[in-house]
């Protein structure tokens, strides 16, 4: 049997190519329907060719070889000799699934940077707002900001603009111009000009001003401060404007979700970004035996560059030829994912925007000057001694949230680079989520 932990593009890709020579898939997901957050659904999926989801959707629930187990959260990943045990959480009771070999295609979340007033009520991310409006048809508010960088911004915009939100700013923190450092990433895709021209047309249909070179600097109760920033993302303070909104919706793009492959053991390394990912070989084989890791979680790069290291991963698993064709796509998307990191960079300048009282460890409710403290009074010289005097980062969340926010503050404070060990160390969590104790001990499986 072959485990596919995470059913969007990456899992869903590789389920259905294991399963075409008729191998035994178990796709396990957390959410009750199939697509993850990229195609996310109550009914139908919408946007940009959401056509290929249907049929994904279909090839899936129609392959008589792949169980599909909804509603389960994966908590941990144990290993048996040469079996692999997946412990998971499941309508309140615990469950487990052995199997010989395991593809992990757990996604990314949004990252979010501290600015005053990110942690009050109608500030979210963009990957919010986008959920509650595809997974629950609720709009964050009547009047929203979208701000940030990265692509992702254009389809969280323009959803929200369809349902019926005033979209009253699109904000992003760059200029398009950086994609004139990537002529042959747009060579090798331009299919990507499609979907540029069809997000320009519901920008123009809905009446959407994006602007450039500015962030969301401030929010408090419904006022929004909109500030020009510099290409290191420090404030020009002598340029920024302040009005009304129901909601911000911020997000500075995605950290991927290394949890699983953490307990797993498989190796990880440091991005050019300093995001941390998991090393795979070009069958997307991570380095611990029988575990193939697809999607974000090897770098961040898009559905359609986790569609295509899914179905790698899905007939490596099962042992099929792969073609070197579908290398190749590949390949061009790993083109475009390199050019996405450096047409849209997270610069230093972020640490300037947030104030001594403003919050940067939602969980524990730790301030910037606490964080100061540990380093100018305490003497800490690294995040990790941070951590261990504020508690930043140990609260429900487990860092997933503030942890490199909090090491690129503390790098900030002592002037030193944060190391590759620190970046890896903060991506690691012993268990994946919380578990009672109740359920731990009563000796079911």
């Amino acid at each position: 049997m072959i485990i596919v932990i995470g059913a969007g593009p990456a899992g869903l890709a590789a389920a259905e190519a294991a399963a075409r020579n008729g191998s035994e898939v178990a796709l396990i997901d957390s959410a009750s329907r199939l697509g993850g957050q990229y195609w996310r659904h109550r009914s139908t999926v919408t946007g940009y060719r959401s056509n290929r989801a249907d049929l994904l959707f279909a090839k899936v629930k129609g392959a008589a070889s792949i169980t599909y187990i909804s509603e389960a959260t994966v908590w941990s990943i144990e290993r048996d000799g040469d079996l692999i045990r997946v412990n998971y959480l499941q309508g309140g009771s615990e469950s487990s699934l052995t199997a010989e070999k395991l593809i992990l295609a757990t996604g990314a979340y949004d990252r979010s940077l501290p600015f005053p007033g990110w942690d009050l009520p109608g500030s979210m991310t963009p990957g919010a707002a986008q959920a509650l409006l595809k997974g629950h048809g609720v709009l964050a508010g009547q009047s929203i900001v979208v701000a940030g960088t990265g692509p992702f911004l254009l389809p969280v915009a323009t959803g929200l603009a369809q349902a019926g939100a005033k979209v009253v700013g699109l904000y992003e923190a760059h200029s398009p111009m950086r994609w004139l450092l990537s002529p042959q990433a747009l060579l090798l895709n331009v299919s990507k000009f499609a979907e540029l021209i069809y997000y320009a047309g519901l920008i123009r249909q809905y009446r959407i001003a994006p602007r450039f070179g500015r962030v969301v600097s401030r929010f408090d109760k419904g006022q929004v401060t909109i500030t020009s920033v510099n290409s290191s993302f420090a404030l020009k303070s002598n340029r920024a404007q302040t009005f009304e909104v129901d909601v911000v919706a911020v997000g500075w793009g995605f950290s991927p979700d290394l949890t699983l492959g953490g307990i797993v053991g498989c190796k990880e390394r440091v991005d050019v970004d300093g995001t941390t990912i998991f090393e795979v070989d070009g069958d997307q084989l991570s380095s611990q035996k029988n575990v193939w890791i697809a999607g974000e979680a090897t770098g961040i790069g898009g559905a359609d560059l986790s569609l295509l290291e899914g179905e790698i991963a899905g007939l490596s698993a099962s042992s099929q030829k792969i073609s070197s064709h579908l290398r190749f796509a590949r390949f061009r998307k790993q083109v475009f994912a390199d050019a996405l990191k450096r047409s849209y960079p997270v610069k230093d300048g972020w640490r300037s925007w947030a104030e001594k009282s403003t919050t940067i460890c939602r969980c524990e409710e730790v301030s910037l000057s606490e964080i100061e403290e540990s380093v100018a009074e305490l003497g800490a010289e690294d995040s990790r001694t941070a951590k261990l005097f504020t508690r930043a980062g140990m609260g429900l969340c487990q860092g997933r949230i503030c942890s490199r926010n909090v090491s690129e503050i503390v790098a900030g404070l002592t002037k030193c680079s944060v190391t590759d060990e620190e970046r890896i160390a903060s991506s690691n969590r012993p268990i994946a989520a919380p578990i009672a104790l109740g359920l731990l001990g009563d000796g079911k499986k």
